[in-house]
């Protein structure tokens, strides 16, 4: 057969195979970056998934840990023991959150009401 036979095959052959191949942005053009301090951190929905298995209803009730609410120790101390942990009673979460989403944690805690759904 000749060449010339082949050529259109070939060429569809090329463009299905070059047109299979995904295509990256441009360096310049890299998806839109969060602005700084943006966080998806919920402090509510952190406490429900990981906190409530001690501090029931959302720390409004002692369980296993003790009830939250109305907690009369500072703002650093409540800082401190997320942070930090208990030996033997907590765990110490600075390793798994920042320093601002511990704060947030300790505002939530703060904000805490008898009457009021969190």
């Amino acid at each position: 057969m000749k060449l010339s036979v082949f050529r259109p095959i070939l060429c569809l052959a090329a463009l299905l195979f070059f047109a299979a191949i995904p295509v990256s942005p441009a360096a310049d053009e890299k998806a839109p970056v969060a602005a700084a301090g943006a966080s998806d951190f919920n402090a509510k929905n952190t406490f429900r998934n990981i906190c409530s298995f001690c501090h029931e209803d959302y720390g409004r009730k002692a369980g296993k840990g003790p009830q939250l609410m109305n907690n009369t120790n500072s703002d650093e101390y409540l800082f401190n023991r997320i942070k930090n942990g208990k030996a033997g009673r907590m765990a110490a979460f600075g390793g798994a959150f920042t320093d601002d989403q511990i704060r947030d944690m300790v505002k939530f805690i703060r904000s805490l009401r008898p009457d009021q759904e969190p």
